[in-house]
């Protein structure tokens, strides 16, 4: 499982489809470690760091790409989990709904 950057979550953005922009301080080697650390859910890949949630997709086999999402995005059960483990807080998902 290798995180492979997608130019559409990434600042400037690329002509034509628009995805969300990644925060500058998510770098490769940050990238991985939270795809190395994310739960699966469906066909997806979810973690949690410094107050923002990700969610990660796989585009070609073994090979992921990711994106912030918000609360509304990550699946109750890993919401719920999460808030049981103290991975997050309540008040992180306030700031971060949509």
């Amino acid at each position: 499982m290798l995180y492979d950057s997608n130019s559409k979550h990434s600042d400037p953005w690329q002509p034509g489809r628009r995805g969300s922009v990644c925060p500058k301080t998510i770098d490769q080697k940050t990238a991985q470690y939270l795809l190395l650390r994310s739960e699966v859910e469906g066909n997806k890949r979810y973690a949690f760091l410094d107050g923002q949630a990700y969610c990660a997709q796989e585009h070609r086999p073994g090979l992921w790409h990711g994106y912030p999402v918000g609360r509304v995005a990550v699946p109750m059960r890993l919401r719920q989990k999460w808030q049981h483990d103290d991975v997050v807080r309540r008040s992180d998902f306030r700031r971060n709904w949509d």
